[in-house]
């Protein structure tokens, strides 16, 4: 072997070792970071007696927000002013966003119907007991609902702390709240739940932080310490969206106080996942239950979906406050921004639909109900700021998609969500997955489009827990 060879040989030897070092030092497993449970969002300077700032702001203060006739009134003047909208293209349907003849509908029967209706309304909302209480400096709303002792007789009695995304709020689980909160009307039922849901920091009631860097790991905190507060230092957490990635955190970063995590919108975005995701497309039989391969391949398919459906994410994740800016005291783009998303993320067939299906698996009230929430507290820029928070470099250098999660895990696969993983990919993650499920039927609002399978997942998923791990009720 001459000079040359050896010397190209040395090259490649050395190029191939480093090579092979960076990739396992990309897909090795890393320890949890440490956050601090006493980082301060507050408007004003943090106290410097911080146990005193505990002492004096635990208490939990019951609310039942209402808004004064001018308020209502001023909104339905707004609606008036929809005469400017641009007529959609010829033979288009939700194709180029939300169609335009029908937000004038849809406007019409919010002015009409939904607003002289809305003190109706209000009671609807106001069915649960709604609190808010101060945690590190951010007034924090949520529901809160606890199972007096005369109903545990006979029943397993489990907290759960149920996480809502973007752009839905509190109101996604209603249905899903009388399902695990009032299953004593249910004799058969072996199973109930103290129910916290809170509105996230700068959604709905919940009041948005003045700092930047308040990303979904420091909102897990911010999660976890309320349910603290509330004496909960043992839960479950179910969460979709935002609320899939926040519960993940709190299970990743305080194992010992989640007794599981169930999410319908399970993922691992980490270099290792996505590998095994395109290499799971040439043998799709050995990683996919047969019947649902549909659910992941072809990866085209899923490719071109999210390309034309994440267009909002890339502004909400660089531009929050400009598109905050032109939804802001403008209800008629803030239905349209808003309500486009229950109709691509519930199914994507119904972007050929003149009224993108919107009514096919949700009732307009309930649409309606969400919408008013994120315009009567004025949080859509709040609300948007958390996917900036996300791709921040501080956000990204805690790399949780690499922290191994360790609780028990249950991911229910809805087919018409914007994405699904494997899971050969997911046991990366989430290494304790004892429950994997699919359903044909469903999309990304789980909670508010099929509330009752959702239950019965999560209920077989919490029967798992007690089989395999010998957990203990309250």
């Amino acid at each position: 072997m001459d000079v040359t060879v050896k010397i190209l040989v040395l090259i490649l030897a050395v190029a191939g070792g480093l090579v092979y070092r960076n990739v396992t030092q990309l897909w090795a497993d890393l320890p949890a970071p440490k956050l601090d449970p006493q980082e301060w969002w507050g408007d004003e300077a943090q106290p410097k007696d911080y146990e005193a700032y505990l002492q004096n702001s635990s208490e939990v203060i019951g609310n039942r927000l209402s808004y004064p006739d001018k308020t209502i009134a001023d909104l339905k003047e707004r609606l008036n002013r929809t005469l400017r909208l641009t007529p959609p293209l010829e033979g288009v349907a939700f194709e180029y966003g939300f169609n335009t003849d029908y937000l004038r509908e849809v406007v019409e029967y919010w002015r009409d119907d939904y607003l002289p209706r809305w003190r109706e309304r209000e009671v609807f909302l106001w069915q649960f007991n709604h609190f808010t209480t101060d945690i590190q400096g951010l007034r924090t709303h949520f529901l809160h609902l606890m199972v007096y002792d005369d109903n545990k007789v006979g029943k397993k009695h489990y907290p759960v702390l149920l996480l809502h995304g973007w752009p839905g709020s509190v109101r996604e689980f209603y249905d899903f709240i009388h399902l695990l909160h009032q299953t004593n009307l249910d004799k058969n039922n072996k199973y109930i739940f103290n129910v916290v849901v809170p509105s996230l920091p700068g959604y709905g009631w919940s009041q948005g932080t003045s700092r930047k860097g308040l990303g979904p790991a420091q909102v897990a905190v911010m999660m976890r310490n309320l349910m603290l507060r509330l004496g909960y230092d043992k839960f479950f957490i179910q969460g979709g969206d935002w609320g899939s990635i926040i519960g993940s955190n709190i299970a990743t970063l305080y194992p010992e106080n989640v007794l599981g995590y169930h999410s319908n919108m399970c993922n691992n975005l980490s270099p290792k996942s996505l590998a095994k995701g395109l290499v799971a497309e040439f043998l799709p039989s050995l990683f996919v239950p047969s019947g649902f391969e549909d659910f992941f391949f072809p990866k085209s398919n899923e490719l071109r979906y999210l390309m034309e459906e994440s267009g909002y994410f890339h502004i909400q994740a660089t531009k929050p406050d400009t598109i905050g800016a032109a939804l802001t005291d403008n209800p008629v783009g803030l239905a349209a921004y808003i309500l486009e998303k229950f109709s691509t993320w519930t199914n994507p067939s119904y972007r050929s639909l003149p009224d993108g299906g919107l009514t096919k698996r949700y009732k307009m009230d309930a649409l309606l109900d969400n919408l008013m929430i994120y315009y009567l507290t004025n949080s859509i820029t709040t609300s948007q700021r958390l996917y900036a928070e996300q791709y921040a470099q501080a956000q990204r250098d805690l790399h949780l998609e690499r922290v191994p999660t360790r609780v028990p895990t249950g991911c229910a696969r809805f087919k018409s969500d914007i994405m699904q993983f494997l899971d050969v990919q997911l046991k990366d993650k989430y290494p304790n997955l004892v429950h994997s499920t699919y359903h044909k039927k469903g999309g990304h609002f789980a909670a508010l489009e099929v509330p009752k399978v959702l239950y019965k997942d999560f209920i077989d998923f919490v029967k798992t827990v007690e089989r395999k791990f010998k957990i203990k009720t309250l």
